[in-house]
């Protein structure tokens, strides 16, 4: 076969494969086309998910009779100059977004600019464009896409349902508004609205979060930390989530750079090892971050989907998101998420009616438990004196084997003494870690942990380096393994169900990674299986030596997975419960 020169069609039907995945793809190229045309309001149609019609319709500055045949073609843009590539301000630039489209879908597009009085319309079908015919229009630009990809039916086969391409739109247009918070977006099919957001007011933060709250919802405002940082020329600002209020998929993760939506490795390796201490590893944290660099130190032009970019400095950027959150985390770590649960425990609080003759029968016999009831009072007065003015109070009760009630100056705490308890030894490992390795304590009886087929391979093939950990395993015939020394504090701590869980673990893990690239979520794992236990009844001594310890250890808020270790309640809240206020 000769080599030719491919023909324009099929040149713009091969782009459009890179450019246009499907609809949620197309009405990314408008909807950016629209922002860079200055835009403060821009509407979306879509029917049949995309499919079938696509509208996008803007204020923005539009195009003139000449220009119009110049946008369908293809490295055609008002965006890009010859020497301002590597400092790209723009969404779009690369000019083959709406070739692309028009190559295999039918497309119109109809614009007036600001200094004309009327518009004009041109359309594009199988890469053929008609002349630009007037047409009465607003000012700015309206552009029909439908029947997507009947000119190339192989894709159109491995479309979604009409439902799952428009969720796919949805999402899409949630990250160019979070993106542009000072534009007005709205989303309408078939069937009504989908998004209506209205453009920000007032100073930039105050639209940013706005913004957020409108497409993440009513309670992130309440379970949020704010971001803004800077360092050497880089600005970090934004919303995040506090660990104990999370969900079970990214969905809620949008990244901006440059004013521009992003879904970038660099930065979701960056979240994930920021939370990596106070998050379980199947849960996510909402997130809504703004990042600020040089141009120069930015590059867009990595895919034509212009999803992705490359950091000049990546090392730069990922210390400077880690150690954000991580200070936010550290100066709010007595936050637990405040969310329906607040509601739904009033709710199970509301006063009932009590029958009559239940308050006569128990009326009388009363009296029996007062002399019992003072005798508790001054037994635990001196304890809850001398202990209350701390931040976590002094322990008064012990309700369920696990959960302690501690009464502050100001209400009352209830702790998950196993969560707690998690979270201080952890805190410990990785203290005595960094400073002269974990200390080791010899079992007398050496343990032997029975493990599924293959597991004890696992766990042998890193014995070595889980030593430096302060365990000390070897082989015991076939799938099993023989534990002779664990890590001193923890203590006396369930080593086959530790043991079962390490090799698990390790066995979701990169084989060819060093262990102390998983080093915490194994030290982790450890302290769980070190903690004190759910069923075990503490003394008054024990319970306010937990407390103390819980003030001096870091992120103590939420244990190792994420969930709160305590809850508190004001004096306020409890009063509201009986309806005192």
């Amino acid at each position: 076969m000769t080599i030719r020169i491919l023909p324009n069609h099929l040149v713009n039907q091969i782009a459009a494969g890179e450019v246009v995945e499907r609809p949620a793809s197309v009405v990314k190229e408008l909807v950016e086309n629209a922002i860079d045309a200055g835009a403060s309001r821009i509407e979306v149609f879509i029917r049949g998910g995309g499919l079938n019609k696509i509208t996008v319709r803007d204020n923005g500055k539009g195009m003139n009779a000449a220009e119009l045949p110049l946008s369908v073609e293809r490295h055609a843009t008002s965006k890009l100059t010859d020497d301002n590539l590597d400092r790209i301000a723009s969404l779009g630039f690369r000019g083959e977004a709406l070739p692309s489209i028009g190559s295999i879908a039918r497309l119109s597009i109809t614009s007036r600019p600001q200094d004309q009085d009327s518009g004009f319309s041109i359309r594009v079908e199988s890469g053929k464009k008609s002349k630009p015919v007037p047409a009465a229009h607003n000012i700015g630009t309206s552009i029909d896409v439908e029947d997507l990809f009947y000119a190339t039916p192989a894709r159109l086969k491995f479309m979604k349902s009409p439902a799952t391409e428009s969720a796919q739109i949805t999402d899409t247009i949630r990250r160019l508004a979070l993106a542009c918070p000072h534009i007005a977006f709205d989303l309408n099919d078939e069937d009504g609205a989908i998004l209506k957001l209205n453009a920000g007011q007032g100073d930039f933060f105050s639209t940013i979060r706005a913004r957020v709250v409108d497409v993440m919802g009513g309670e992130f405002a309440a379970n949020h930390l704010p971001i803004d940082v800077e360092r050497d020329g880089y600005r970090l600002y934004g919303l995040v989530s506090i660990p104990t209020y999370s969900r079970g998929n990214a969905q809620m993760q949008f990244f901006t750079v440059n004013n521009r939506p992003v879904r970038d490795k660099q930065l979701l390796g960056a979240l994930r090892a920021a939370y990596q201490d106070v998050l379980a590893s199947d849960r996510y944290p909402y997130v809504a971050l703004y990042l600020d660099i040089p141009a120069q130190d930015l590059d867009v032009n990595v895919h034509p989907a212009k999803t992705e970019v490359r950091f000049r400095d990546a090392n730069k950027v990922r210390g400077l998101l880690i150690g954000a959150i991580r200070a936010a985390i550290a100066s709010e770590q007595s936050l637990t998420s405040s969310s329906s649960n607040q509601s739904a425990m009033i709710m199970a609080f509301q006063r009932r009616e009590t029958a009559q003759n239940y308050v006569a029968q128990h009326q009388s016999g009363f009296s029996d438990f007062i002399p019992m009831a003072r005798n508790l009072d001054s037994a635990a007065a001196e304890a809850i004196e001398t202990q209350i003015h701390h931040p976590l109070g002094a322990a008064v009760a012990h309700i369920h084997e696990n959960y302690i009630v501690a009464q502050t100056e100001s209400g009352l705490i209830l702790i998950d003494q196993h969560a707690a308890h998690e979270r201080i030894v952890y805190e410990k490992m990785k203290n005595e870690m960094a400073a002269s390795g974990i200390k080791r304590q010899i079992l007398l009886i050496p343990e032997v942990v029975k493990l599924p087929a293959g597991q004890s391979r696992v766990l042998l093939e890193r014995a070595t380096e889980l030593e430096k950990l302060g365990l000390m395993v070897e082989s015991f015939g076939a799938d099993a393994i023989l534990v002779r020394e664990i890590p001193s504090i923890l203590g006396k701590s369930s080593v086959a169900g530790m043991i079962e869980q390490l090799s698990a673990d390790l066995s979701d893990m990169d084989g060819s990674l060093e262990l102390e690239k998983n080093l915490w979520q194994i030290c982790s794992t450890m302290a769980c299986h070190g903690s004190v236990r759910s069923g075990r009844i503490l003394n008054a001594a024990e319970m306010n030596a937990l407390l103390r310890q819980m003030e001096q250890t870091p992120n103590s808020g939420q244990c190792n997975h994420g969930r709160p270790t305590f809850i508190e309640l004001s004096l306020s809240d409890i009063e509201k419960l009986f309806g005192r206020k």
